[in-house]
């Protein structure tokens, strides 16, 4: 199997890691569940950061995001499947 461009935990995440540097837009990433090892591929919407978050899901503003099987905060803004996840489009819901 190819190296992959995301990492995701659990099935009902709606966000996975990018591990590569340089990941470009319009890329068919390679994506990998390590709970099961199943994989999936998505296209990248834009450039993301090694390290960062990408939608892997349509996500609505006010909706929850998950990731590692759990809440990480809502959505500020509608994001697409595919595009970047980050303090632009997410917040935490602690304060």
């Amino acid at each position: 199997m190819a190296a992959p461009h995301v990492l995701v935990h659990d099935k009902k995440d709606t966000v996975g890691v990018v591990v590569v540097e340089g990941l470009k837009a319009a890329t068919s990433m390679l994506c990998i569940v390590t709970a099961n090892n199943s994989s999936f591929r998505l296209k990248a919407k834009m450039d993301v950061p090694i390290g960062h978050k990408v939608a892997l899901v349509n996500v609505k503003a006010g909706d929850t995001v998950w990731k590692y099987g759990h809440d990480i905060g809502k959505a500020v803004a509608n994001i697409a499947k595919g595009e970047h996840v980050h303090v632009h489009n997410l917040k935490t819901k602690r304060w």
